[in-house]
């Protein structure tokens, strides 16, 4: 059975162009696909069409007004547009309840739009991050209520999405992808889409539920290890050592197939996978009897981080004469990693809530997120310059080490801020020759682990 069209430009529908989704569009309407987004959020798709771009990826911007304007990218709210491609691929939002549950609302949603406008030979991959099972017992059941019989009228696989915000693009043209299908049909069709429309390298899976794992075990690994790092910076600071250092010689023998490969410390673990992934491979595993001991230690050991970089933050201002209740820390990045603009489930939330909590003035920076929700979220109105920030300030709490931030220029700044100033490095792993730069400046200065 063959799912793919036989014209030059294969057609693919986008179902959700959210952050995931819009990159996957771009990507495709620049190779050899014809593209339309298809979203329900009708703001978000006006914007689209505007050449409006919401999300703050390098190059993203570029590559949709691209596909907008050669006509190879259009978006819409109206799902008949499904009907017309070839080849679905479903980005919806996998939210988790409070106990790790998956919230299947939004693909339930997608799917019941989908059902009744499915036509032969067409196919579908999901790539929104799920538990195992969840294709094969809760997508393909919906898919089939149009009537169709997946296998023999259309296909169906799952392509797990994999890449990091702020390389999303460049990642998307070089990093394997992952099928798993329904049958082999749609297993063949979806490496074949994936081949032709990226050029990169396929990993076919024997089965959908393979394919399911792989993205939730990447998350699991990644949470874990960033656990390890942040539990070692914490060992390393009572000897008085570098956890940098630890970690760099360390890393330098091999292990199976790679190397030791200790993640970085920092203030916490944020956005949308890493904090929700393991949960949801955590209740799956629970709901068949199975404890998976390390996921609950890898998230207990990051969500601590806050409140453990708030603590090092007032026990430093306290050894400098300060008191921490009547401190003004400037806090600059408040995004949930370096260079991107995504506040969801950012680390910096509890650490400005618990920095306030003490009666600290917090000031914050960050010049890639939104003010407007800054403000909402937060709590306090960013300020739109660095200096404005950081003036009067007992303490530079470096929490995301955005580009603008690498090249600050602290000899200036030291005519800003109050004598003694702390230097909180929460995620900017200074070398030694700035940490002593700053000193030599009259900083202090603090690491995590450091």
């Amino acid at each position: 059975m063959r799912f793919l069209g036989d014209g030059d430009r294969v057609k693919v529908a986008l179902v959700g162009v959210g952050y995931i989704g819009s990159c996957v569009a771009a990507t495709l309407a620049e190779g050899q696909a014809e593209v339309v987004g298809v979203d329900t959020d009708e703001t978000l798709v006006a914007e689209l069409a505007a050449g409006r771009c919401r999300f703050n990826e390098h190059g993203l911007a570029e590559a949709l007004g691209r596909g907008l304007s050669s006509g190879r990218l259009r978006v819409t709210t109206d799902f008949d547009a499904v009907a017309w491609a070839d080849v679905l691929v479903v980005t919806v939002g996998t939210p988790i309840t409070g106990d790790g549950e998956l919230d299947e609302s939004q693909l339930q949603a997608a799917c019941q739009q989908i059902a009744p406008r499915l036509r032969r030979g067409q196919l579908v991959i999901l790539k929104s991050t799920v538990p195992p099972g969840t294709v094969r017992s809760f997508l393909v059941p919906i898919l089939e209520q149009g009537g169709l019989k997946c296998g023999e009228d259309f296909g169906v696989a799952f392509s797990p999405e994999r890449i990091s915000e702020g390389k999303a693009l460049a990642e998307l043209r070089s990093l394997p992808i992952v099928v798993g299908g329904w049958c082999a049909d749609s297993a063949a069709a979806t490496q074949a889409f994936w081949s032709r429309m990226l050029g990169v390298p396929v990993i076919p899976l024997e089965s959908l539920e393979a394919a399911e794992i792989v993205k939730l075990a990447d998350n699991w690994w990644i949470d874990l290890n960033i656990a390890m790092g942040n539990e070692l910076a914490r060992y390393c600071s009572v000897f008085g050592v570098d956890v940098l250092d630890v970690i760099a010689a360390a890393n330098s023998i091999p292990k199976g197939a790679g190397m030791v490969n200790i993640l970085m410390p920092s203030v916490g673990v944020g956005g949308s996978c890493l904090t929700k992934d393991p949960w949801m491979m955590w209740r799956s595993a629970r709901e068949r009897g199975i404890a998976l001991r390390t996921i609950e230690t890898a998230r207990a050991a990051n969500e601590g981080m806050p409140d453990y970089s708030v603590r090092l933050i007032t026990d430093e201002l306290t050894k400098l004469g300060k008191d921490p209740s009547t401190a003004r820390i400037a806090v600059l990045g408040l995004a949930y990693k370096n260079d991107t603009s995504d506040l969801r489930m950012t680390p910096t939330l509890p650490a400005v809530r618990a920095l306030r909590a003490l009666g600290a003035e917090v000031r914050a920076h960050d010049p890639l997120a939104d003010p407007d929700e800054v403000e909402r979220m937060f709590g306090l109105r960013p300020y739109a310059s660095l200096e404005e920030a950081v003036e009067g300030a007992d303490c530079l709490a470096v929490l995301a080490l955005h580009r603008p931030f690498e090249s600050i220029d602290f000899a200036r700044l030291r005519g800003l801020v109050n004598p003694a100033c702390l230097v909180f490095d929460g995620r900017a792993y200074y070398p030694r020759q700035t940490i002593q730069e700053l000193r030599e400046l009259g900083f202090a200065y603090r690491g995590i682990g450091r």
